[in-house]
């Protein structure tokens, strides 16, 4: 019997090693590591990507699969549901690091199942809804950035003081908060800004990019004219 770490690494704030760190200290011993590097978890479902088609092929009944947490799988409900109880199905146990969640199919109690799905279902919508209400925050900070720089375009106003981030530093900030693995502090100081400016972004991640997006299109049209 094998305890296999299932990895998703999608972005470059996320790291195979921190994954791994964080199994081990909540006292799993890792015998073999699986990773996906780059993919998205909410359009590339677990037997699609090329790892995850692997990690069907080795485990084996009795063994355990240990996650960070279910969105590592995917971000898409059924997807998540699916792949969770075709391992249960095989005898294979399903654990998560954080929350410490244990799934697996050993039990005949139709109370306990029904309890056991019904957990299952919950983590995995919200997995999908996090990255759906991420994305739907991007997009309106996105169309309000174009609705104000077009307003700055016409009235010509000054586009007021640059903000102390771009968006590859925004990127960062949304997915070190979304993976819950340092503290505001510890996240100005990893990516060189001030507390105040972390704190921003997490209390309104729509607006902070709203403002880097006008800033940047009003840039632009200034040095058209």
């Amino acid at each position: 019997m094998s305890t296999i770490l299932y990895a998703r690494v999608s972005t470059a704030d996320q790291t195979l090693s921190h994954q791994r760190t964080q199994a081990e200290q909540a006292g799993f011993t890792i015998d073999e590591v699986v990773a996906d590097q780059g993919v998205s978890g909410a359009t590339t479902a677990l037997r699609e990507r090329a790892e995850g088609r692997r990690l069907f092929d080795l485990l084996r009944h009795g063994d355990t699969l240990v996650v960070r947490w279910v969105d590592r799988l995917g971000r898409n409900y059924a997807d998540v549901t699916d792949t969770i109880k075709e391992f249960m199905r095989r005898g294979v146990v399903v654990r998560t690091v954080i929350n410490n969640m244990t799934f697996d199919g050993a039990t005949e109690d139709p109370i306990q199942m029904a309890v056991r799905d019904a957990l299952i279902g919950f983590m995995a919508a919200t997995a999908q809804a996090q990255y759906e209400a991420t994305k739907a925050s991007q997009r309106a900070g996105i169309n309000e950035a174009r609705a104000n720089a077009a307003i700055q375009r016409k009235k010509t106003e000054y586009l007021g003081r640059k903000p102390s981030y771009d968006r590859e530093k925004y990127d960062s900030v949304i997915r070190l908060l979304s993976m819950e693995v340092a503290g505001t502090s510890e996240i100005a100081r990893l990516l060189g800004l001030t507390r105040q400016t972390v704190l921003r972004i997490k209390e309104d991640p729509g607006k902070a990019l709203a403002a880097l997006e006008a800033w940047d299109a009003g840039s632009k049209e200034a040095v058209k004219q």
